[in-house]
């Protein structure tokens, strides 16, 4: 059958355009967008600008209310917890059936996100480091073979790309998230599940010290 390499509508690019601001870091957590001034920053008209939001929107990135504008998504802390807790919860479980699926594509596969995560802490480059960490948070989900699991995921992993890209950049814990991928990587490698999901869930689920504290202050700004 042939197959055709559609073109990508005009929304589309400006879905993409938006989205990758947000998630970069671009934008702040709850600031108001503006439509007109989109448009003129990437000279298209306010239709897709608006046919894009309500893509984000949809995707949980964007808050959209009526009579008041466009949002940046912003969480309490207590839905901060509530949404480490929901990732817990999926990249055990994803975690344990790749080990148990594809133990040595895993294993590579996280191998190779660490190396690269190695050159860009070498070039000072942050914004590449924690690109890779999501990386390595997806494949983790590709070797699991489960793609009720990968769609459960995907529901979230936009927002914690977005707060990865404010939060992780401290060197302190990006010292520690570094060390703590190295060593997921050697309990994969031993098919150790046991210590691989214990250093999942201490690397996910830290609600403690100036870490939490500066990520509560990050997520409710607004």
């Amino acid at each position: 059958m042939t197959q055709f390499n559609r073109p990508k509508s005009l929304t589309e690019l400006v879905t993409e355009n938006l989205r990758d601001r947000i998630v970069s870091g671009e934008f702040d957590l709850g600031e108001q967008l503006s439509e007109a001034r989109i448009a003129k920053d990437i000279n298209v008209s306010r239709t897709p600008v608006r046919e894009a939001i309500n893509r984000l929107e949809m995707e949980g990135l964007l808050i959209v209310e009526p009579q008041r504008g466009s949002f940046v998504f912003s969480l309490e802390p207590e839905e901060l917890a509530k949404l480490c807790d929901a990732r817990v919860c999926l990249e055990t479980t994803a975690l344990t059936h790749a080990i148990k699926e594809r133990p040595e594509d895993l294993a590579d596969a996280l191998s190779g996100c660490v190396d690269r995560m190695t050159a860009a802490r070498d070039a000072d480059d942050d914004g590449e480091y924690l690109a890779q960490d999501t990386v390595f948070h997806q494949h983790i989900f590709d070797c699991a073979d489960n793609r009720f699991l990968n769609d459960a995921y995907q529901t979230i992993a936009l927002k914690m790309a977005a707060l990865r890209n404010r939060l992780g950049r401290h060197p302190d814990h990006m010292h520690k998230s570094y060390l703590e991928h190295i060593a997921l990587v050697d309990a994969v490698r031993n098919r150790d599940t046991a210590t691989a999901l214990e250093i999942l869930k201490s690397h996910i689920d830290r609600k403690e010290g100036s870490y939490w504290s500066d990520a509560t202050e990050v997520v409710t700004a607004k």
